[in-house]
């Protein structure tokens, strides 16, 4: 069994009366590839935020690598890669000048910048500013920021949101490259892309952990044939 790499511990966030997480308990493993399941609203942004120390829970705990990022956020969040959900960037900066930016933070070199730039496949728009970019091209941006410093741990937020069908292919192909060497968690509502690179899904409704397992475990569990058939059980319910 591979080193538990991400751990949570009784998570919860409340907003005022309204719960969009509760009692989460996940761990997760180097070599596996996660697909964070739900419909609109079932807390998977707030959940992954929290994980990776953006925001803080109103109670429980997250284990980075054994590191509580509560304790030592620095420490924990250089484990990390993030590509959040509408991939913020500085929109005046050039693509090119925002990457470099990062690289430093990150604390990458220069070479490893020219590596991600191909990965990524941004070259022909590195001189153009970020607010000039297609919703596709940002989410690339976006993600080869979160893969600067080589984590060991991917958060990938809607990571093929906005590409055409090319570009997501080639997108989920590097995820399943990187998956091999790598814990990585994606959020996502295509039940097709779940089923493709994820190794493991876990569905969350209402800010709870409904199901988690391999589809072929799932299926077995739900009765049913698909996962389109599986997701329709566990979500069609009715409240926030």
């Amino acid at each position: 069994m591979e080193q538990v790499t991400i751990k949570t511990i009784n998570l919860n966030k409340m907003y005022g009366k309204i719960h969009a997480v509760s009692d989460f308990n996940f761990e997760a493993s180097k070599g596996e590839i996660i697909a964070l399941l739900g419909p609109n609203g079932a807390g998977k942004s707030t959940l992954m935020n929290m994980m990776t120390g953006f925001l803080s829970p109103t109670s429980g705990d997250i284990f980075i690598d054994g590191e509580n990022i509560k304790q030592n956020p620095l420490k924990a969040k250089e484990k990390i890669g993030f590509l959040p959900e509408g991939a913020p960037i500085y929109p005046d900066m050039s693509v090119k000048m925002f990457l470099n930016y990062m690289r430093q933070l990150r604390g990458a070199t220069k070479e490893r910048l020219s590596e991600v730039i191909k990965i990524a496949n941004i070259e022909n728009v590195l001189s153009q500013k970020v607010e000039t970019l297609s919703k596709g091209y940002l989410r690339r941006v976006g993600f080869a920021q979160s893969i600067l410093s080589d984590p060991e741990i991917l958060f990938l937020d809607e990571p093929t949101d906005g590409l055409d069908p090319n570009q997501k292919e080639h997108m989920q192909n590097l995820i399943s490259q990187m998956g091999k060497n790598k814990t990585i968690l994606i959020s996502t509502h295509l039940l097709d892309e779940a089923q493709t690179i994820a190794n493991r899904i876990v569905v969350i409704n209402q800010g709870k952990l409904v199901i988690d397992g391999t589809l072929a475990q799932i299926k077995e569990k739900t009765k049913t044939k698909s996962l389109a058939e599986a997701f329709k059980k566990l979500t069609n319910n009715k409240g926030k």
